[in-house]
């Protein structure tokens, strides 16, 4: 199992133990984070992308996870989202190095799962 496979089971399973015992102030915010990020008058890869510059910066490793790939599943090719990467790592400095290489790595892997899938 890939590292995707593995952070959207886990994130699955620890989402629904969220939920289950959730008030409606987390219930909500939940829904409105999954909104925010449908197509609008910016389509949901610019969205991801932002989201993916916001997380680098903020240094979270689930939520640049979760952007990486939102951001490839919706179109984002590997040149933009490095692009969007170099935006991060100037807006946040040399502390973002250590996040930009394992979303690097992460990339790596979404490229050679597309490419086995097309043999």
């Amino acid at each position: 199992m890939g590292k995707r496979e593995e952070f959207f089971a886990d994130r699955e399973r620890l989402t629904a133990l969220t939920l289950k015992r959730a008030n409606l102030v987390t219930k909500r915010f939940f829904a409105l984070d999954t909104a925010a990020y449908d197509d609008g008058a910016l389509p949901r890869k610019v969205k991801e992308l932002l989201g993916l510059v916001a997380s680098l910066v903020l240094r979270c490793d689930d939520c640049i996870t979760y952007h990486v790939v939102g951001a490839w599943e919706a179109g984002a090719t590997g040149d933009e989202l490095m692009e969007a990467m170099s935006i991060a790592l100037v807006v946040g400095g040399s502390i973002v190095i250590p996040h930009l290489r394992r979303a690097a790595a992460l990339l790596d892997e979404l490229e050679e799962t597309d490419e086995s899938s097309r043999d």
